[in-house]
């Protein structure tokens, strides 16, 4: 198969996973996250150990076998296939449809989140961030996807549920094929992150499977206590969910703890107004599950720009003045929102929280998939972070209605001001993320540089050793020798070699080898009868070796000026230092000459002016002006940065 075609045939598996991600949520219903068992005894599981352990031994299992992430999501899709057909089990226990769930939604995500993290890995970050967005948006349209259930459980969720298993195993069946020639390799790189996820699933099960009783008796409270006020028991293990959460999460590394409290907290800002908004469209279901398709492409189109951390905090920000408005419009009670049934309200609602989530996912999967980190983080750890966060907050059970009212602890004020700092979140994790980028850039443009360096002088070095290095050694010896003006020359010939095999050697070293010197003092040593020199009353300390290379770029104008302009030619140096450079300006009084000369003299071969004095100065980083006209005279300006 052409490789230029492989990233498309990956995308459309992750948008089949995210197919069946929706048959798997509309199974059970009631959440927008990934089963890890976090529901607690009292809530479900009774005693039972086997029910909590199912889903967090399939998370685990799926984080290390990520690297086949097509036969996840082909192993999920076959366990849609019993959910859509539950015919073909006869006899299905009583929990057969959790067990389902269970198993079918984290080889599904993780899946989905796989085929992400290798689009990204191989350069198609548009198609990547696409399917990562994927992972929640069909998880909400699952969710709304269950109340049909309600309407009309023989026909209309079974319908439903059949067309997305079919569209889902054909787009990802393709993947496949390839999937099994693909690079197997582990990476030790996704070891860390797997391993992290693992424990935080892992842990999660462990606080939740504490009963009512056990907890109240760690912490030396009545039993009574937290059985009379429910809250603070989900309160309590939330928070204790969150704390060691936190710290399990470090094993991953900085960014994937800050991948994981941004994506989590706009999973949560989102989860009361979309719950409220669903429960309020419960009657218009072609609808609401319009409003969900079209919120996932809003916020997968924001997630495919180059500017998709900007994407996600608008729509976060549109998200949150939504939220703020309907709190506004309903004097603070949301019930007011689901009771009336207000389509409009509820529809626009849908849709920006929908895009909103789906865009912050999107925009935050770029920056952890360096780090190998897209599975895990946004996958159980974003999962558990939402779970735990809706225990503390605390938040309604569900959207359950009663006689029409729909029972919302959390105002929607407070959704909206989640959904505030969720953009923030976003905002300020794009900021770093481009500071960090570009301090990478601009160091491996640095170490390039070097190598060029290097390898011009290695390149150079053969030459000069043979010629103008063995001219040298022979002008030491033979001067040496005549005496008087001789002697001098062989003097200068030897310095001269020394300071080009240092040059040569990458070892090149300034007079006395010190580290700082006055440029103002060794400009004003230039002074003579026929150059001035102007400069400020205080030393002007540089780096040695920047003022070895300012010297001689000021050495080789005064010598221009000696040559071209004539003995009696005067010259004038001016030394400004300002807060972050120096300027020194070199000006004489004699002929000029025209400016296109210089450019000729270069494209001959005659690079005095170029590399004397520009390139010193460009290895400086800075810049050189060099303004003249025949009869005006001569002005080279150089700065210099600090």
């Amino acid at each position: 198969m052409d490789a230029r075609a492989q990233p498309w045939w990956m995308a459309l598996a992750g948008l089949g996973g995210g197919m069946l991600i929706a048959v798997a949520q509309s199974s059970l219903g009631g959440g927008f996250t990934p089963a890890v068992g976090v529901a607690g005894p009292d809530l479900f599981y009774g005693t039972d150990l086997y029910t909590p352990m199912t889903p967090v031994a399939v998370t685990v299992l799926a984080l290390f076998l990520v690297r086949w992430w097509p036969y996840l999501l082909a192993a999920g899709g076959l366990v849609c296939v019993v959910i859509a057909w539950p015919q073909l089990v006869t006899d299905p226990p009583v929990l057969m449809f959790y067990y389902q769930h269970a198993v079918a939604f984290p080889l599904l995500v993780i899946g989905v989140l796989g085929a992400a993290q290798r689009l990204l890995d191989t350069g198609a970050a548009r198609l990547g961030a696409i399917v990562a967005g994927l992972a929640i948006g069909f998880g909400f349209f699952g969710a709304a996807l269950h109340n049909v259930g309600y309407q009309n459980p023989n026909t209309a969720l079974h319908s439903w549920q059949v067309l997305l298993v079919v569209l889902g195993l054909a787009a990802v069946t393709p993947a496949l094929r390839w999937g099994m020639s693909g690079d197997r390799a582990w990476s030790w790189q996704l070891l860390r992150p797997a391993v992290a996820g693992g424990l935080v699933v892992l842990v999660a099960m462990l606080f939740a499977m504490l009963g009512t009783e056990r907890l109240a008796e760690l912490f030396g409270v009545s039993y009574r206590t937290l059985a009379i006020y429910p809250n603070a028991k989900s309160a309590i293990v939330g928070g204790l969910t969150l704390a060691v959460a936190v710290l399990l999460v470090l094993i991953a590394g900085l960014w994937p703890l800050a991948g994981t409290l941004t994506a989590g907290l706009t999973q949560l800002a989102v989860t009361v107004p979309l719950t409220i908004a669903l429960a309020a469209t419960v009657d218009s279901l072609a609808e609401r599950g319009t409003a969900v398709l079209a919120g996932i492409a809003i916020g997968a189109a924001g997630a495919a720009t180059r500017h998709r951390m900007a994407a996600a905090v608008a729509l976060t920000i549109g998200a949150a003045t939504s939220v703020l408005v309907a709190h506004s419009a309903t004097s603070g009670q949301p019930m007011k929102l689901a009771g009336q049934y207000g389509l409009i309200p509820s529809l626009f609602i849908i849709a920006l929280t929908c895009a909103a989530a789906t865009a912050a996912i999107g925009a935050t999967a770029p920056v952890l998939a360096p780090r190998g980190a897209v599975p895990a983080v946004l996958g159980p750890i974003v999962s558990v972070f939402a779970v735990a966060g809706l225990g503390i907050t605390p938040v309604f059970d569900g959207g359950a209605r009663d006689q029409g009212r729909l029972y919302a602890p959390i105002p929607l004020d407070v959704a909206g001001v989640l959904l505030l700092a969720g953009a923030a979140a976003i905002g300020g994790l794009g900021v770093a993320h481009h500071i960090t980028s570009r301090w990478a850039s601009r160091k491996q443009a640095e170490l390039i540089r070097l190598e060029a360096a290097a390898a011009e002088r290695d390149r150079l070095a053969r030459p000069i050793h043979d010629g103008v290095l063995q001219v040298l050694a022979m002008v030491q010896r033979e001067g040496s020798e005549l005496g008087g003006t001789g002697a001098q020359l062989a003097a200068l010939a030897g310095e001269q070699e020394v300071a080009l095999r240092n040059l040569l050697s990458g070892n090149a070293t300034t007079p006395g080898g010190e580290r700082s010197a006055d440029l103002r003092g060794r400009l004003n040593a230039l002074a003579s009868p026929a150059v001035e020199f102007s400069g400020p009353v205080d030393p002007v300390p540089l780096p040695a070796a920047t003022t070895a290379e300012i010297l001689a770029a000021v050495g080789a104008a005064l010598d221009n000026v000696r040559q071209h302009a004539g003995p009696s030619a005067r010259a004038w140096i001016l030394l400004e230092d300002e807060d972050d450079a120096v300027r020194i300006t070199i000006r004489d009084d004699g002929p000029g000459f025209d400016p296109d000369r210089l450019r000729v003299a270069a494209r001959s071969g005659r690079l005095g002016v170029e590399q004397s004095i520009r390139g010193r100065i460009s290895d400086l980083g800075g810049t050189t002006t060099i303004t003249s006209r025949p009869g005006i005279g001569t002005e080279v300006e150089l700065w210099v940065p600090r």
